[in-house]
């Protein structure tokens, strides 16, 4: 008799553990993890009272409003990014992420931000163009899609050549410092960011010429298209309630926003040719 109650005490203990890790399971589904560059402003970023914020992390919590799911925010060095996303501890890379020049490399969204590659200097530095940027050092953040324009195989990478010292950075910040120290001559960045920077440092100057254009769009892990689709989703809901143009604006995105534009040039272009092909037919009947 007391056989019969050990089994089913340990019966009944199983069928709760096991119920125990149906629920943790379930609990992990309900969360989101991104990784992000916590030193990227307007896109992510620590605010004053010490909480990670900026365009793309309010996003991704509408997104997780939209499908009951828990925003968890982890702050990677963006040197990982990779070993995070491939182990993964971070379910998406979305962080002001470029997907020209990477597109086989992961499963991307939709881009939502049409970016540019630009050079800052100081006012007084004399820089008035790229070529004055010969002999001089210019500062870049590792692993930036700015670095791997201006390595070789890059499209700027006859640019860097002139280049007195192309010098790398853990991230922006301490670029600027550099920069304002005088220890560099210029920094090549995101025109977002570089616009963010410059609201708060005065003296310092945007080059007319930029280096190339881009666009932003979330990584995912190669293959995950499931939870790319759902995102994507998810996305084009908060384009069409306004939460998405309502970021934009309270970042100054407004003119750098493109979520969306490719489904309406698609659709004019898909207009354009019905009435093309119309025009053809009643030309052909007169």
């Amino acid at each position: 008799m007391k056989k019969s109650v050990v089994c089913v005490l340990t019966g009944a203990a199983m069928v709760a553990s096991m119920l125990g890790s149906t629920v943790c399971l379930a609990d992990e589904a309900k969360t989101f993890t991104v990784g992000f560059d916590a030193e990227y402003p307007p896109y992510g970023y620590m605010d004053e009272d010490g909480e990670y914020t900026g365009f793309d992390l309010e996003l991704a919590q509408a997104v997780c409003e939209l499908q009951g799911w828990e925003l968890v925010k982890t702050p990677i060095d963006w040197d990982s990014k990779d070993m995070e996303l491939n182990s993964g501890s971070i379910d998406c890379i979305w962080n002001g992420f470029t997907m020209n020049g990477r597109e086989d490399d992961y499963t991307w969204s939709v881009p939502y931000v049409d970016n540019s590659q630009v050079i800052v200097v100081s006012e007084s530095a004399g820089i008035a163009d790229l070529a004055g940027l010969a002999g001089k050092t210019v500062g870049v953040q590792a692993a930036s899609a700015a670095l791997e324009l201006l390595s070789e195989g890059g499209d700027q990478a006859d640019l860097a050549a002139t280049f007195g010292t192309l010098q790398q950075f853990p991230d922006y910040n301490n670029a600027f410092v550099e920069l304002q120290a005088g220890s560099i001559d210029a920094i090549a960045m995101d025109i977002g960011v570089a616009q963010y920077q410059l609201k708060e440092k005065e003296g310092y100057m945007i080059l007319d010429e930029s280096l190339n254009s881009e666009k932003y769009a979330i990584g995912f892990k190669l293959g995950n298209e499931e939870l790319r689709d759902t995102v994507n989703e998810s996305l084009m809901q908060l384009l069409e309630d306004g939460t998405f143009a309502e970021l934009a604006e309270k970042y100054e995105l407004t003119d750098m926003v493109c979520l969306g534009a490719e489904s309406a040039e698609g659709e004019t272009e898909a207009a354009e040719a019905e009435t093309e092909a119309l025009t053809e037919a009643a030309e052909t009947e007169a």
